[in-house]
């Protein structure tokens, strides 16, 4: 279940953008599109939903750019860190989850654009698992 309506910090990991959410994220999701593996250089990324107003950026400037007709990605222009993506005229703000100083408030509750997820992605759970390093 999705956190309650509460102040979530985070930014991104040179610590150069921080930003705050306040309100309750809803919409919390993994995502298999291409277009977040792309920007993310991951197998899927995973967002959540508040509306725009409860979104604020308090250090830094993300850097932003059109990533399609009708959305804008935020990313921070030093690390690289990808923070937001917003698609146009829908007042919300989709932020990306481990973006947050604690990605565990706000844990995925279903998978988006899952027709293009990868096929070696379904079956993570099978892989061997190391605390840390390779031994």
């Amino acid at each position: 279940m999705v956190v309650s309506a509460t102040v979530l910090q985070g930014g991104c990991h040179c610590g150069q953008v921080r930003y705050e959410v306040a309100g309750r994220p809803y919409h919390a999701t993994l995502c298999h599109c291409t277009d977040c593996r792309r920007i993310s250089g991951a197998p899927m990324v995973a967002w959540f939903t508040v509306r725009s107003g409860e979104f604020r950026v308090v250090q830094g400037t993300p850097q932003r750019y059109r990533s399609s007709d009708a959305a804008w990605r935020s990313f921070c222009g030093a690390c690289g860190t990808a923070l937001t993506y917003e698609r146009d005229g829908t007042g919300e703000v989709d932020v990306s989850t481990c973006s947050l100083d604690e990605p565990e408030a706000v844990p995925p509750e279903d998978q988006t654009f899952a027709r293009s997820r990868l096929r070696w992605a379904e079956d993570l759970h099978t892989l061997p698992a190391h605390l840390t390093l390779r031994p």
